[in-house]
């Protein structure tokens, strides 16, 4: 499974307004300087997480971008959906009609279990945990997600 760098950017800034409820709106320049994320691609991707309902934006000298949820109420699996859809790995897997083998295929047992396992993950893991979790990896001298 590849994540878009739309999802991985999208999922970087959640989990950084995350990090800074209640600060008071952030800017773009800010998280994007912490994320090392180009200003002008987020700029289309926080444009997108505002329409999805994810956040609140607000232009001018004490603008800057805020969640519009609860970081424990956002799941991954949503964000990814949202952003990008969740196609199956497989065709067969939402349409066996696609394939005359579907029936007795060991092949698309072993994906449809991929599938349930990585939906099951992503829908359990929230912006909340991924923030909690970056938190303890920095102050671990270590700033992976």
């Amino acid at each position: 499974m590849r994540v878009p760098m739309r999802v991985d950017y999208g999922v970087r800034a959640l989990v950084d307004l995350a990090q800074h409820t209640g600060d008071g709106p952030v800017s773009s320049s800010a998280i994007a300087g912490r994320q090392s994320i180009p200003e002008p691609y987020l700029d289309q991707v926080l444009s997108t997480l505002q329409k999805l309902g994810f956040i609140r934006s607000r232009r001018g000298p004490q603008g800057g971008h805020v969640l519009a949820m609860v970081p424990s109420e956002i799941s991954l699996g949503t964000v990814i959906e949202k952003l990008e859809g969740m196609g199956a790995p497989l065709v067969c897997i939402e349409d066996p009609e696609e394939c005359t083998l579907s029936g007795a295929c060991a092949q698309r047992e072993v994906w449809q279990t991929v599938e349930a396992t990585v939906h099951n993950v992503l829908s359990g893991t929230t912006i909340a945990d991924l923030a909690v979790r970056q938190q303890h990896l920095a102050s671990r001298g270590m700033y992976y997600i």
